[in-house]
């Protein structure tokens, strides 16, 4: 039965890509969520941490450690948002904006790995099929 479930096959692919992931940021410690958040930063500097928790479809209880993580890094940098002193808005530090360009080519690497399997126009039709799936999600 599990060959035949959609879901299955997803989850077998992700597992996969998040493997490969791993091996081609291990020298830079990034997942693929605090690359995420990075690269969400990096787009929207100054972003309150709750808008940061929605854009990257996370909750509180799993953003804030994360965060803590990139900060005690030095990647990252919390302070008190400009406009509503009871939020943080978030930034990139100098650290976090060059280890973010690095992780930035080693995903491209990564994703070229990945999909080599697919010529262009199956990479354009898996994305599309993707976003079928989970089109409140995109």
């Amino acid at each position: 039965m599990l060959p035949g479930l959609v879901g299955y096959r997803v989850r077998l692919a992700q597992m996969a890509i998040f493997s490969s992931f791993d091996e081609a940021l291990a020298h830079l410690d990034l997942s693929p969520g605090l690359f995420g958040l990075l690269v969400i930063v990096e787009a929207n500097p100054g972003l309150k941490q709750n808008q940061l928790a929605v854009a990257a479809r996370l909750d509180r209880s799993t953003l804030v450690p994360a965060l803590d993580r990139l900060e005690s890094r030095g990647l990252l940098e919390r302070q008190a948002a400009p406009c509503d002193k009871r939020s943080n808005a978030v930034f990139l530090t100098p650290k976090g904006t060059r280890h973010l360009a690095r992780a930035k080519i080693a995903v491209e690497v990564h994703e070229q790995d990945i999909g080599s399997a697919l010529n262009p126009s199956e990479r354009a039709q898996l994305l599309t099929l993707l976003d079928a799936l989970a089109p409140r999600h995109r």
